[in-house]
């Protein structure tokens, strides 16, 4: 059994959902201590929880400690099933986290799947729906690995209530991705979601994107949300290229104005085009994974990031536990980092 301390390094959930992940593929029996020693609010939080019974599920497996608040949790897994599924986080809790953690199960089972989630769907500390659907499948995409996800209401932070499903048909094998340079010019986006607060909102955000990147008109929608549990607003500056794509999303808060949140968010985006690297340091962490799993089957894989996060490093420590694989860092001479996967 692999044992893993959850305080190591960043301390936090994701050491949780990919130790339960790799478990489930590898068919590694695992054992979490100190489960999110690191964070002020330890153990295992609603939407850990929804994480570890769904994965008990796909993956028939034997598990105890799957309570809330619990600081130890033991995984023994089973044979990896596909079919229909439906969870549900019950708070704003991300409904996406959930399904990163199912998903690797998924591809890895012996029949197709549909799984229907229910949670948030847009919140601060959590991958948004569109940066999974629009930044992180599509690369999955191009290495072999068939997914489609739909949203079917949105859920914003403190309300919850979105619900999400994704269809998973699983792969014999995910291939290796390269992701050097970006190619081709750069195609900007940007969408203005307001549910039940004035749209007027989200377009002040947009007017304030406009004025100061001078891009085309048509670059701007605001979006009133059809669906959804409760109010909220996010701004998402899409930057597209023809292999990869960034997204950086803005929370609208109460008290804080729409212009200070397009501001910020136009900052980071910006943060993001002064570099050259291709690949953000989010979509760095939630790619090292697959990679593992290619590089497991002889699919090596490279990409350049900005400086490795804390997230990220973690990320690398848990991989190392479960597949024997080699994960090379190098810093060049412009300030990134190559990162290179392989068996």
């Amino acid at each position: 059994m692999i044992e893993i301390n959850g305080s190591q390094g960043e301390g936090g959930g994701q050491i949780v959902r990919s130790s339960l992940a790799l478990a489930a593929v590898t068919g590694q029996a695992v054992r979490l201590t100190d489960i999110r020693g690191g964070r002020t609010k330890p153990g295992l939080l609603r939407q850990h929880l929804a994480g570890v019974r769904a994965i008990r599920q796909v993956c028939s497996g034997e598990v105890t400690g799957d309570q809330l608040g619990s600081s130890e949790l033991t995984l023994v897994p089973g044979k990896l099933s596909g079919g229909e599924y439906q969870f549900e986080v019950g708070s704003a809790g991300s409904a996406v986290l959930v399904a990163q953690t199912i998903l690797p199960a998924l591809l890895h089972a012996d029949a197709p799947s549909t799984v229907t989630i229910g949670g948030g769907t847009h919140a601060a500390w959590a991958p948004p729906f569109d940066f999974f659907s629009r930044c992180y499948l599509p690369l999955l995409s191009q290495m072999n690995a068939h997914v489609n996800v739909e949203i079917e209401s949105h859920g914003f932070y403190p309300a919850g209530g979105g619900k999400i499903t994704m269809k998973v048909v699983p792969t014999s094998s995910l291939r290796g991705l390269t992701l050097l340079s970006r190619s081709g010019d750069l195609q900007p986006k940007v969408t203005a979601l307001v549910s039940k607060i004035p749209i007027s909102v989200g377009q002040r955000e947009c007017d304030v994107i406009a004025r100061k990147t001078g891009w085309q008109p048509d670059a701007f929608q605001v979006v009133d949300v059809p669906r959804s549990g409760g109010p909220g607003n996010v701004v998402m500056i899409e930057l597209g290229f023809d292999n990869v794509r960034e997204l950086v999303i803005g929370f609208g808060k109460v008290g804080v104005k729409a212009e200070q949140v397009a501001r910020s968010t136009l900052r980071q985006a910006r943060a993001y085009l002064a570099g050259d690297a291709p690949v953000g340091e989010y979509l760095a962490d939630q790619l090292l994974l697959p990679m593992g799993l290619a590089a497991r089957d002889g699919h090596p894989s490279e990409f350049r990031t900005g400086p490795l996060s804390l997230h990220s490093l973690t990320h690398i420590e848990v991989l190392q536990r479960f597949l024997d694989i080699n994960i090379q860092c190098a810093r060049d001479e412009h300030g990134s980092v190559h990162m290179s996967v392989s068996g």
